[in-house]
């Protein structure tokens, strides 16, 4: 699968470093070679949390917190705002050592945005 935007090192609060990938997925075959492809990178491999989530034209939304408790719901909710389906965006976290509290879901939200920036 080619085809995977990186934006590393988005922004950082605390410690934790955080980056934003995406591309165009079909299914969710395609999006577990995406997150493969993804986690190919090193430094993404070893990453505290690589959040997704894709809103799917045949299956709707999919996500993955991957430890990061309710940040793939806030993907799949701003994927609904914007309407955009079949991409796939994840959402990466190298923890720093200081809890975030609610402000890790804003960090999120604005990962998301900056993609969605960046496609426009």
């Amino acid at each position: 699968m080619s085809g995977l935007i990186k934006l590393g090192n988005v922004l950082s609060d605390r410690g934790s470093k955080y980056a934003v990938s995406g591309c165009p997925v079909a299914d969710r075959a395609d999006v577990d070679r995406a997150l493969k492809e993804l986690k190919r990178g090193k430094s993404y491999a070893k990453a505290t949390h690589n959040t997704w989530a894709v809103l799917l034209s045949e299956g709707g939304a999919l996500k993955g917190d991957d430890g990061e408790a309710g940040a793939g719901m806030v993907i799949v909710r701003m994927l609904e705002r914007e309407a955009l389906t079949d991409h796939l965006i994840i959402v990466t976290r190298w923890f720093g050592g200081k809890h975030l509290g609610g402000d890790r879901f804003r960090h999120v939200q604005t990962c998301v945005r900056m993609y969605l920036d960046q496609m426009a």
